[in-house]
C-alpha cells in the first residue's frame, strides 16, 4: 500500500469546537431532563400560590430563573467534582474533568448566569429577593457534601426546592402551609430520583470514596426510592386536595402513581440503563402533576 493511499485512510483530526459550544456542554443544554425536574414543582407552586394562572411575567421569571439556576449550579457542581468525575465512567468528558474549559471560566459562566437568574427575581417583591439567597448559597454549598454526608440527596433536595418557596414569596410575600407542605413533598420527590441517578454510578462513587443515598441504604436503595415517591405522592395530595381541583387532579396524581410503579420496573433489577432512563423520564411525574393543577384550577 502506498503512502499516499495509508495516510488517506486515515481521518482527519476533529475540528476545535467552539468555546459556545463547550459553555452549552458545561450547563448541559442538551439535557433538559436537570431543569425539567425543576421547573414542573415550582410552577405547580406558582399556580397554587395564584390560585390559578399567575400572569406572564411571573411565569417568564420563574421558567427562565430555573433555568439559569440550574445552568449555574452545573458550573458550581463541575468545579466541586472534576477530580472524581475523571474515574466515573459517566462524566469523564465533561468539559472542565477534560481540561476543555479552565476552572476559571466555569466560575464566570456560573456567575454570569446567577445574576442574570437574580435579576429576574428583582423583578418579583423582595421577599422573593430575599429566599433567592440562601438558596445560591445551598446550590454552591451542594457538591462538597458529597464528600462528608451520607445522603448528600437531601441536601440537594433543599437547594432544588427553593423554586417552591421563592414561587410562594412572589405572590403572596411569604410561605404558607401549604408552601411548605409542597416543598416537602418535593423534597421526598428528589430524594427518590436522584437516588435512582445515584444508582447509576456507584460502582464507581464506591471506588472514589464519594457518599450518596444509593451507598447509604444499600440492599434498601430500591425500597428507599418507592417509600420516597409514596411520601412525595401523599403529601401532595395532601396538600392540593383542599383546592376542589376536580378530575384534573385525580388524573394527573393517578399519572404519577402509574409512573412510580413504572419506576420500580426499572430499577428493581439495579442495571445502570435502567437506573438511567428511571431518573432522566423522571420529570413526567412533575409534569403531569403541574397539568392536573393547571387545569384544575382553569376549570375550577
Amino acid at each position: 500500500m502506498s503512502h499516499a493511499a495509508s495516510s488517506s485512510s486515515t481521518p482527519p483530526p476533529a475540528a476545535p469546537r467552539s468555546r459556545l459550544s463547550l459553555y452549552l456542554d458545561l450547563i448541559r443544554w442538551n439535557r433538559p431532563a436537570g431543569w425539567l425536574v425543576l421547573v414542573w414543582p415550582t410552577l405547580a407552586a406558582l399556580w397554587v400560590a395564584s390560585e390559578g394562572f399567575p400572569g406572564w411575567h411571573l411565569l417568564l421569571v420563574f421558567v427562565l430563573g430555573t433555568v439559569l439556576m440550574r445552568s449555574a449550579g452545573c458550573c458550581v457542581n463541575d468545579i466541586a467534582d472534576r477530580d472524581f468525575d475523571r474515574h466515573v465512567k459517566r462524566t469523564t468528558q465533561r468539559p472542565i474533568t477534560s481540561g476543555l474549559v479552565s476552572v476559571k471560566e466555569a466560575i464566570v459562566v456560573g456567575v454570569v448566569l446567577a445574576l442574570v437568574a437574580l435579576g429576574l427575581v428583582l423583578s418579583t417583591r423582595w421577599e422573593a429577593v430575599a429566599w433567592s439567597v440562601p438558596a445560591v448559597l445551598f446550590t454552591i454549598l451542594y457538591p462538597f457534601t458529597k464528600r462528608f454526608f451520607s445522603m448528600p440527596q437531601a441536601f440537594l433536595g433543599i437547594a432544588f426546592n427553593f423554586g417552591i418557596v421563592i414561587a410562594f414569596a412572589a405572590v403572596l410575600g411569604t410561605v404558607t402551609a401549604t408552601g411548605w407542605t409542597l416543598w416537602l413533598a418535593n423534597m421526598f420527590l428528589v430524594l427518590a430520583y436522584d437516588t435512582e441517578y445515584a444508582m447509576v454510578d456507584r460502582d464507581d462513587d464506591l471506588k472514589i470514596g464519594m457518599k450518596t443515598s444509593a451507598i447509604t441504604l444499600g440492599r434498601w436503595d430500591v425500597s428507599g426510592v418507592m417509600v420516597f415517591f409514596a411520601l412525595s405522592w401523599l403529601l401532595t395530595l395532601w396538600a392540593l386536595a383542599p383546592y376542589g381541583l376536580g378530575w384534573p387532579l385525580a388524573l394527573g396524581m393517578a399519572a404519577a402513581l402509574a409512573q412510580i410503579v413504572w419506576h420500580f420496573t426499572l430499577i428493581r433489577e439495579r442495571t445502570r440503563a435502567g437506573c438511567f432512563v428511571a431518573f432522566s423520564k423522571s420529570h413526567w411525574i412533575g409534569a403531569t402533576l403541574f397539568a392536573g393543577v393547571a387545569l384544575g384550577f382553569a376549570l375550577r
